[in-house]
Formats: structure tokens, sequence, C-alpha cells
């Protein structure tokens, strides 16, 4: 296992299992968002579909890794970066998702700062979720 994984398990206070270390592995090993289907075809059926989901549930709710609403209503999902926790996915304020239309992998532009804005009287902004499509810079040289 590479010291990475572990150090990270350790830092969420998540228990090391075989599933936790091969789903932490995969993500580790991308640079854009995966639905479920994506994990659990990297991990070639070493563990079954429920212990998988259940791993991304895990994952999310402790802030290691946040969903990435897809434009065609599905869910993927992305490691978090930094800055966040159980609870508190700081990103969802903070930057945007970028799927390119030409090769379909979404990825986070942390960078991209998601302006301000003030919601009507009465309501209460919990998650904000922007995706932006268009051509990724690899399909696009």
């Amino acid at each position: 296992m590479k010291p990475a994984i572990k150090d990270t398990l350790k830092t969420y206070n998540l228990r090391q299992t075989d599933c936790r270390e091969g789903i932490l592995d995969v993500f580790m090993s991308k640079e854009h968002a995966l639905a479920h289907a994506d994990v659990e075809a990297q991990l070639t059926e070493q563990f079954d579909r429920v212990t998988v989901y259940r791993t991304l549930k895990t994952f999310v709710d402790k802030g290691l890794i946040h969903k990435v609403l897809d434009d065609e209503g599905g869910v993927k999902y992305a490691l978090c970066k930094d800055n966040c926790h159980a609870g508190d996915h700081t990103h969802h304020h903070d930057h945007v998702h970028f799927k390119c239309t030409a090769c379909g992998l979404t990825t986070c532009l942390d960078h991209v700062v998601i302006p301000n804005f003030i919601l009507p009287e009465g309501y209460k902004r919990v998650e904000t979720n922007l995706l932006v499509q268009g051509i990724c810079k690899g399909c696009n040289r």
C-alpha cells in the first residue's frame, strides 16, 4: 500500500480496509471525477457494488471526496484537494466543475471562483454546484 493512502485514511479517521485502500488508490491515480461504475471497473470486481457504494458514502461523509452533479442527472465523485472535513465540503462555494463535451471527463477547477450571489428572502443556500461544459485543454490542442 502506498504511504499516502495510509496517511490519508488516518488523517480522516478511517479504518484501513482493502476496499477503502483500493478506492482511495483509484481516486489518487485520476485527475477527473469518477462515477460509481468507473470505480467498480477499476477494481476489477474485487468488491461488490454495495461495499463500493458504502465506501463512497463514507468518504463523502468524512470530507475525503465530494459529489459532482453530472449534466445527465448522474453523480460522480472527486477527491477533495484540501480544507474539507466531515460535513463541510468548502469547495462547493469556491470552485466549479468542468465537463468536456469531447472526451466526457469532468474535472474540478479549483482556482475558478463561483461569484457570490444573494438569494431572495426566505431561501437558504445549502450547497452550490456549478458545471461548465466545453472543450478541455487536452482535447483543445
